[in-house]
């Protein structure tokens, strides 16, 4: 038997609350995710810790598609979470984002 779990979805953020290439931190029943804006004004979102250090990735730097940690300068690519080189070699998870109306949703299975 498959089971099927419905994606609930929770209001983030305003879009405008965040700036192009940037990022903010979210945090939602005991956890932390991070928010980003692209510079192709597209949006996602991942967990918010850093898999390394459990340091705040919305304390790091934008570049393009890339988040770096603040701590230990581990990249990811926000659109796939796809660790980028020592010291991060585990991925960052990802979810689903939507736009409705000027609200960011995020999608929690």
């Amino acid at each position: 038997m498959t089971t099927t779990t419905a994606t609930q979805w929770i209001e983030a953020c305003a879009a405008d609350d965040i700036d192009e290439e940037d990022v903010i931190r979210f945090d939602h029943d005991g956890r932390t995710y991070a928010i980003y804006r692209s510079p192709d004004d597209e949006y996602y979102a991942t967990d918010g810790l850093c898999t390394h250090e459990q340091i705040h990735l919305a304390d790091g730097l934008v570049m393009d598609h890339i988040i770096e940690c603040p701590k230990h300068n581990g990249r990811f690519d926000y659109r796939t979470g796809q660790a980028k080189g020592a010291p991060v070699c585990v991925n960052l998870k990802t979810y689903p984002v939507r736009i409705d109306g000027d609200k960011v949703l995020l999608g929690l299975a």
